[in-house]
């Protein structure tokens, strides 16, 4: 495979022990770097881009690997970060097998830039989001604060909708499209493993807890995601099936997936997603093909939706106003 890079410069020994400053008095710091790995993000990279370049912590190194876009983003991308010496463009050739595995092996195209390096902390950013300028500071500060923290991340946004208000997957989930890991959580759980069904990103950060480390989503802060999932009823459909499925694949409790596919048909497009949802699920479930995830995954995944059920249920039946984001916590 042929990889070409630029904006690549040899760093000293002290750069690469350098850390990143988290307060006045200098007694925590963490160093990071950041990879993201983008595809035809022509439309929204350039957001990206200037968030990272403004934060008041900047990152080690920041790798931004292009899987063959046929837009222009790699000239958006290097227009962009020529002038920054700590950023590495990472150009990979055009080829026509995307799946969801694509993802994993173009952020390990990163990842394998940065291994060498002496940092604490490693996050996967996608190439359509923004954030302000304090962003991963905050972020750094949490880790800092808690050496079982594995991952962290915060809630995001999109035109009409927010993760913590229309989402059930509460704080202890960490959104795929900003996830920062502590070196040593991202390596106990072997990095993002491929798979056919997708979920890369949430299959990590459920590993992450089933090993023991803490997993957190705060919301003080917040990314916007600019490619949002719009489309016809017919593409809501096709979409809420493919969720189905993966809820199947990924080990999701029967009982749960009843109960989202209910609370879904009360959410735009009304009935569709819902139906969509449990159809999927169905579908695989009367065929029973293998799943991508250990029996141990499955067991400590049920067991989780089973307890978020049950924190749900006493809060409604105390008629408290249910907090999604909350309601879920452990």
């Amino acid at each position: 495979m042929r990889i070409t890079t630029s904006n690549v410069t040899e760093q000293s020994e002290a750069q690469l022990e350098s850390a990143v400053s988290l307060n006045e008095a200098g007694d925590s710091s963490l160093a990071y770097v950041l990879i993201t790995p983008v595809h035809n993000e022509a439309r929204d990279v350039e957001k990206t881009i200037r968030s990272v370049i403004s934060q008041t912590c900047r990152p080690l190194r920041w790798v931004i690997v292009d899987d063959g876009s046929t837009d222009d983003t790699p000239k958006i991308v290097r227009g962009l970060t020529a002038e920054h010496e700590w950023i590495e463009f990472v150009q990979l050739p055009k080829h026509s097998d995307r799946n969801f595995a694509s993802k994993v092996r173009t952020f390990n195209a990163g990842y394998d830039r940065v291994r060498q390096l002496s940092y604490a902390v490693i996050g996967n950013l996608d190439g359509d989001i923004s954030f302000e300028p304090d962003y991963v500071e905050f972020l750094l500060h949490k880790f800092a604060d808690d050496s079982r923290l594995g991952v962290a991340g915060t809630v995001f946004r999109e035109d009409g909708y927010r993760s913590d208000v229309d989402s059930f997957e509460g704080e202890n989930h960490v959104a795929g499209g900003c996830q920062l890991f502590r070196r040593d959580c991202f390596e106990s759980i072997g990095g993002y493993v491929p798979n056919g069904c997708g979920g890369v990103d949430w299959i990590a950060v459920t590993t992450a807890r089933l090993k023991g480390w803490k997993t957190r989503s705060f919301r003080e802060k917040w990314f916007f995601h600019h490619r949002r999932l719009g489309g016809a009823q017919r593409g809501a459909f096709r979409r809420g099936f493919s969720y189905g499925q993966k809820d199947y694949y990924l080990g999701g409790h029967p009982l749960w997936e009843l109960i989202r596919c209910v609370y879904q048909m009360t959410r735009r497009p009304y009935i569709v997603g819902g139906l969509s949802l449990i159809l999927g699920y169905l579908s695989l479930s009367i065929r029973r093909p293998q799943r991508p995830v250990s029996r141990e995954f499955v067991s400590f995944h049920r067991s989780e939706q089973m307890e978020k059920l049950r924190r749900i249920a006493r809060s409604l039946s105390r008629l408290n106003r249910l907090d999604p984001f909350r309601a879920t916590a452990s």
